[in-house]
């Protein structure tokens, strides 16, 4: 077993600012060492085009093009690799398969994160913009994208992998849970969002808002269709031409989580159910890119977050309501523990 860690940031202000903010923050961490460790263990098999990254950004979310600038003032590196591991938009694939599992209770999203922890920033950030957008609560996947949170209108997001067979040039899956949460109110807006970007790979991404709407969105870069049901594992069951030739396991793990879910389960009875693995749904698949790093639940109607790194954890409650009617948090860090001696990209 391994202790880990993730530092809490909270940031108010202009997305420039929260990038010179981020950017800080890495300069006190190892993550782009690491990241350039990583990129020498495995090319990656995509390519990027500094101008049209600018371009797209300008048309989603001109906002965080600034908040890439930010990072650039502090980090002091080119803007073409702040692009190439920050912007998230891509011309190509470089990650192996990965779980994740979702399920939407009454009134709660809860899910188990599954990969691999080299890749895992350790930061988990409550940011309100100033200067547009929506504010947002949840881990960050690659500095600037988001694996799954809860933004300031009561929309909570999160995905699934289902493969990476024929990449197009688009948006890989983190920056588009984060413009999700960025620019959408509710779940009939996220899926109007994702029917519009351009994709780059396979995804479920699935949403519930404050009226309790919910969606689980199957996305491909060919194609998209949207079922209403409430448990996600990683394959398709609308877009079944798109999945892989294996889908056994995936297949397997959803049977497990419908057999011990019901709508009404009471969420901390289903965090544990996700945390614990002896329910195995938890996965201990680290050096697979499959293992369980985080489990994390959002309540839409009453603005809280929980999480907890590794398994077995007491989790953190957060009142992001409170939050943004200003008052402060008393913590700095999530501390947990996971079966593996891999670490965190950042640490």
């Amino acid at each position: 077993m391994q202790k880990v860690y993730s530092d809490i940031m909270t940031f108010r202000g202009s997305h420039f600012d929260l990038g010179v903010e981020t950017g800080k923050w890495m300069k006190q961490t190892r993550l782009l060492q690491n990241r350039e460790k990583e990129w020498k263990k495995r090319l990656p098999r995509f390519d990027i085009d500094v101008n049209e990254t600018y371009e797209i950004f300008q048309t989603y979310a001109p906002q965080i093009w600034e908040e890439l600038i930010g990072m650039r003032e502090v980090l002091e590196i080119p803007i073409r690799q702040i692009v190439f591991n920050f912007a998230h938009y891509r011309f190509t694939p470089i990650k192996k398969d990965s779980g994740c599992t979702v399920f939407l209770g009454n009134d709660y999203l809860v899910r188990n994160y599954d990969y691999h922890p080299a890749t895992y920033d350790g930061r988990y950030l409550l940011y309100q913009p100033y200067d547009g957008g929506l504010a947002q609560i949840g881990p960050t996947s690659r500095i600037t994208g988001r694996m799954d949170g809860l933004n300031s209108a009561g929309l909570a997001m999160g995905y699934n992998f289902m493969h990476r067979k024929k990449p197009s040039n688009g948006f890989v899956c983190y920056m588009i849970g984060r413009l999700i949460l960025e620019l959408c109110k509710d779940t009939d807006e996220a899926i109007r969002l994702l029917k519009e970007l351009p994709h780059r790979s396979s995804f479920s991404y699935i949403v519930m808002d404050k009226n309790l709407n919910h969606a689980i969105v199957e996305v491909s870069p060919r194609d998209i269709s949207v079922r209403y049901d409430r448990t996600c594992t990683n394959h398709f069951k609308l877009l079944t031409h798109e999945n892989r030739n294996y889908t056994k396991e995936s297949k397997e793990r959803l049977g497990r989580t419908l057999k011990q879910t019901n709508i009404h389960m009471d969420k901390a009875k289903a965090f544990e159910l996700f945390n614990n693995p002896s329910y195995e749904i938890y996965s201990k698949l680290f050096s697979s890119w499959s293992g369980t790093i985080h489990t994390s639940l959002y309540q839409p109607e009453t603005m809280q977050a929980w999480l907890a790194l590794g398994e077995n954890g007491v989790p953190i409650q957060i009142d992001f309501a409170r939050w943004l009617e200003g008052n402060e948090l008393d913590m700095t860090t999530i501390e947990g523990v996971i079966d593996t001696d891999i670490q965190f990209a950042s640490k």
